[in-house]
């Protein structure tokens, strides 16, 4: 997961493809590595610090919530 400090108000894009190299904030690499995939665009409604998710596979979008530690993302094969 990504520690971030964000603010109330602002508007946020979450990567949701793995793609972008602005991690875990979305940079558009999406529309050409996999149009099928939008950003989960999000506003906290309080400054914070929060971990957002780096794996993608999370139950609570943009929040990390432990699903890395699984077995299912710990065994995936990483592409070469």
């Amino acid at each position: 997961p990504f520690p971030v400090e964000l603010k109330a108000g602002k508007k946020y894009a979450w990567c949701a493809c793995g793609h972008s190299k602005s991690q875990p904030f979305c940079d558009g690499t999406h529309k050409n590595a996999a149009p099928g995939i939008s950003p989960l665009r999000f506003t906290p409604p309080a400054d914070q610090t929060a971990w957002l998710c780096g794996c993608k596979r999370t139950r609570s979008p943009p929040y990390c919530d432990g699903t890395h530690k699984e077995e299912a993302v710990q065994g995936a094969q990483l592409p070469a």
